[in-house]
């Protein structure tokens, strides 16, 4: 039963510091919502514990302005399906998988968001919460004793073992592990990388870093997935290692130990009420390539000017429940996906057929291709069409990377983004007036503005469009297709309506610097 009705002081509290609660803090400052996030662990994580980035990540990270603070990460053209390896290259400006340790993600988001104004609250470990009609209270236990907190909304981003779900009692559908890898991160070992390698006995992964530390991951085909109250001892994994390879790491210097399994759960609904959730608390999967933490990150970016909208007052009806409707169908695609290359990866001598199989499809261009999407999240496209819009190529999907020609100079559109506002672009350069005047009520949440596509390439999904209204999470949700009449009814009006809610004409326009795409 929801609780009685109190004023909330607050307008967010995200529970979770981690790479998705640290994001969604960032979004939601950006859409201007007051925000306080609590983390139960004084000081970040120091083991680098997902460290793949895939290319949509890698865009969207690029329309904040957060790649150069990452630095120059690694890149890899080949990751893998079910241990069968696949080529993630498609077209887009970051093709492949980028190599960036969760210590450093953490660490850049977490400047992000503070810099926005957004609250970190750190050795903060939440014991109650309940959620009202018109609030979500929140006792966490501090430094200094217990904080409450009230607020509008609240988001758990508490991973997998979410605290929010166990104080809720959260229905959490799927199964536990049934398999399970050791991993661990050792120092002082000299043994050769192994990718992905099935052996006899079964699977061993080894991959030597930059810093000279090896990631080793073992699995025993048949070993059954147990309860544990806390990670694996060293001499669990260096036996594991020996039985499997046959060789001796017991010599190294472990600096990281752990265990996951093939687990597989998934949230009925991502939203009850006023409480939501993201990441690993919405949804409880293997890590297989990396693809856990892209998409708690991109449940971020989806719902932070959702929620952001709705606490500030100007959603349309309904806004916040497609978080729900956009982003769980996303995350019971890669949930199947997962589940299909634990077997592939995990299975004995019965699984060869299947890899067999598996390995022939993987080596047609169209199957990789629409695998290599899935992965990589760059073929997301979610249902945005309202009463009356016909179908487009681009409706739902991101908006392809390109480089435009403005009146102020080149810009990408990645950095037409960087202000978390909706984008209104004119793709005649301001020839025909499709931008001009048309967001004028909508100025201080959708920023316009008219140019062409550099060196245009037919080829180029921007090709044959007008104009273009964009979310601020990079989603098209309006087309003018070229040649057609501007007319009213093709108008942006009804979609900027959907997505950004009522005209304000007192509304004035998102700051400008002088610069194209600041």
């Amino acid at each position: 039963m929801p609780g009685p009705s109190r004023s909330a002081d607050r307008e967010v509290v995200v529970i979770g510091a981690g790479p998705v609660g640290l994001m969604l803090a960032g979004e939601l400052r950006l859409g201007g919502a007051q925000v306080t996030v609590v983390e139960r662990r004084r000081e970040r994580v120091t083991e680098s514990r997902a460290s793949t980035l895939h290319a949509r990540t890698m865009e969207i990270l690029d329309s904040r302005g957060l790649l150069t603070p990452l630095g120059e990460p690694p890149c890899e053209p080949v990751g893998h399906y079910g241990g069968i390896p696949l080529d993630l290259t498609l077209p887009g400006p970051y093709p492949g998988q980028w190599k960036v340790p969760q210590t450093r993600t953490e660490e850049v988001l977490e400047n992000w968001a503070r810099s926005l104004g957004a609250e970190v609250l750190r050795g903060h470990e939440v014991r109650q919460l309940t959620v009202g009609e018109d609030h979500v209270a929140v006792t966490a236990a501090g430094p200094d004793g217990p904080v409450d907190l009230l607020a509008a909304h609240a988001v758990a981003c508490d991973g997998e073992d979410s605290t929010v779900r166990r104080l809720t009692g959260a229905a959490f559908p799927g199964h536990d592990a049934r398999r399970e890898l050791l991993r661990a991160d050792v120092e002082g070992l000299d043994i050769p990388d192994r990718r992905f390698e099935r052996l006899p006995g079964g699977f061993a992964v080894a991959a030597r870093r930059g810093d000279g530390v090896t990631r080793v991951m073992v699995h025993e085909f048949g070993r059954a997935a147990g309860p544990r109250p806390g990670p694996p001892e060293f001499t669990e994994v260096t036996d594991a290692w020996k039985r499997v390879t046959g060789e001796d790491i017991s010599g190294g210097t472990p600096l990281w130990l752990n265990a996951f399994g093939d687990a597989c759960r998934q949230l009925d609904a991502y939203r009850d009420g006023r409480l939501l959730y993201a990441g690993d608390a919405a949804h409880r999967q293997m890590p297989i390539g990396g693809q856990a933490l892209n998409l708690g990150l991109q449940d971020a970016v989806n719902l932070g000017w959702k929620l952001a909208a709705t606490v500030r007052g100007w959603a349309p009806p309904g806004l916040l429940d497609t978080y729900d409707s956009e982003r769980r169908p996303v995350g019971r695609r890669a949930l199947a996906h997962i589940e299909n290359q634990a077997d592939l990866q995990l299975g004995a001598a019965d699984a060869e057929p299947a890899r067999e199989l598996w390995g022939e499809l993987v080596a047609l261009p169209q199957v990789r291709t629409h695998l290599a999407g899935m992965i990589t999240g760059l073929d997301v496209r979610h249902d945005v069409r309202g009463p009356g819009d016909a179908l487009h190529l681009l409706l739902g999907a991101r908006l392809p990377p390109a480089r435009l020609t403005t009146e102020r100079g080149t810009v990408a559109t990645a950095a037409l983004l960087r202000s978390g506002h909706g984008l209104l672009l004119d793709l005649t350069g301001g020839a025909r007036g499709l931008a001009h005047e048309a967001a004028r009520g909508w100025a201080g949440r959708v920023r316009t503005l008219a140019g062409r596509i550099e060196a245009p390439d037919t080829a180029h999904p921007l090709h044959g469009a007008d104009a273009v209204l964009v979310r601020p999470d990079g989603h098209v949700v309006w087309v003018a297709v070229a040649g057609r009449s501007p007319a009213e009814k093709d108008g942006p009006d009804a979609a900027l309506r959907r997505w950004f809610g009522e005209p304000r004409p007192e509304e004035t326009p998102p700051g400008e610097t002088g610069k194209a795409g600041e």
